[in-house]
């Protein structure tokens, strides 16, 4: 996986100059809640405020995806990821596909 600081939601890099832009690169899951889970959901949704058991569903998601678009830039010779993003879209009642998206770039540091 690439190291956390070279991927960015911006379109440059700090320090760094781009030698080659590599195109598009993702990850993608799509996801189930258990119906244990959508029991516990509803129970914690009776008392408000954070319902743990979807943020854990959706941190493991989007981790899962993030360190899939990181080894598709690395299959294509990236050294860094900018303009990342993560999209989320129901597929059906019960289904979210989670996408994580960026540009593969090569970097090099600017000389100081």
């Amino acid at each position: 996986m690439l190291p956390a600081k070279m991927v960015t939601t911006a379109f440059e890099l700090p320090g760094y100059r781009i030698t080659a832009n590599l195109g598009v690169v993702r990850g993608i899951t799509v996801r189930s809640r258990s119906v244990v889970g959508n029991i516990l959901g509803g129970l914690q949704s009776l008392f408000g405020g954070n319902i743990t058991i979807y943020t854990s569903l959706c941190e493991q998601a989007r981790s899962e995806t993030y360190a899939l678009m990181s080894e598709h830039a690395l299959a294509l010779g990236a050294n860094a990821v900018i303009g990342m993003r993560y999209d989320a879209t129901d597929v059906m009642a019960g289904l979210t596909e989670v996408l994580c998206y960026g540009t593969a770039v090569r970097v090099e540091p600017i000389d100081g």
